[in-house]
């Protein structure tokens, strides 16, 4: 996949470990100029920097503290990232809190008052909507102009299986990653014939990220390496993927020894929102 995306510039929010980490990393080195980026300065977001640097150059990653929740900080990452690499093409929309935030909020609580939608603290509800639902949406506006002017650009939201959205005791996290795939069908036919393409890519189950716990492993389940995201990712912002937009992709089911579209057909994820 080298040269696949070569001269591109992208925006991979959450960039500093994990899923976002992994698909920063695969980005460059299909030849795309990187911005990462997490909500406070610190020192994953400086490693995964630095890992990037040493393998295309430091001239090609950009590292930026921005909350997605925050319109000024969204048009800031935008502005930046424009003024340092003179474009703007990728969007990946993968910052996000997650499950670890409602373990901690049941830390303290026995075990038949852990959180169910009702006594969910209404500040966690908000922070974790906010990231996960807010932030993907002020992004994508922040960077649209720049690729409707373009008439060319990728916006990858990172989803979540089924499973994931409607687990019990789980219900600001799995709501707001459900928003995602309408989000994603509004948005593809709202750029619908701008060169523009919107999809959401999910790893296909656990993941071994900065939310994974314990419990994520639980009676040895075996958690996900985050590098599997990279290849459907570098594939869904090359111009191969120019007519693919709306779909939901299951990294877990990417083949790598096949050619992009047929990984593609085998990965499809079946859409959650049919044609009525």
């Amino acid at each position: 996949m080298a040269g696949l995306l070569e001269g591109r510039v992208a925006i991979v929010t959450g960039g500093g470990r994990g899923i976002g980490r992994a698909i920063a990393e695969a980005l460059a080195r299909a030849g795309a100029k990187v911005t990462i980026t997490a909500a406070r300065s610190n020192a994953e977001l400086a490693a995964s920097a630095d890992a990037i640097a040493q393998t295309v150059g430091a001239e090609r990653v950009l590292a930026l503290t921005g909350d997605v929740s925050r319109e000024a900080d969204c048009r800031r990452v935008v502005d930046e990232t424009v003024a340092r690499f003179g474009a703007l093409h990728i969007l990946v929309n993968n910052a996000g809190r997650g499950y670890r935030f409602i373990l901690d909020a049941n830390a303290h609580l026995p075990e038949p008052e852990r959180l169910k939608f009702w006594n969910t603290p209404v500040e966690l509800w908000r922070t974790i909507i906010d990231t996960n639902v807010t932030g993907p949406f002020l992004m994508a506006r922040a960077v649209v102009p720049h690729m409707l002017k373009a008439r060319w650009g990728r916006i990858l939201n990172i989803g979540v299986t089924f499973n994931s959205m409607r687990k019990g005791g789980n219900a600001p996290y799995g709501t707001s990653k459900a928003t995602i795939e309408p989000a994603t069908a509004i948005w593809a036919q709202d750029l619908a014939e701008t060169g523009v393409t919107v999809n959401t890519l999910m790893p296909g189950g656990a993941t071994q990220t900065g939310m994974a716990t314990a419990l994520s492993a639980a009676g040895g389940r075996k958690l996900l390496d985050p590098a599997i995201m990279g290849p459907p990712a570098v594939w869904l912002c090359s111009d191969e993927a120019a007519d693919v937009t709306g779909a939901r992709v299951d990294a877990k089911k990417w083949d790598t020894n096949r050619a992009g579209a047929d990984s593609f057909i085998i990965a499809r994820a079946p859409d959650l929102i049919p044609d009525a």
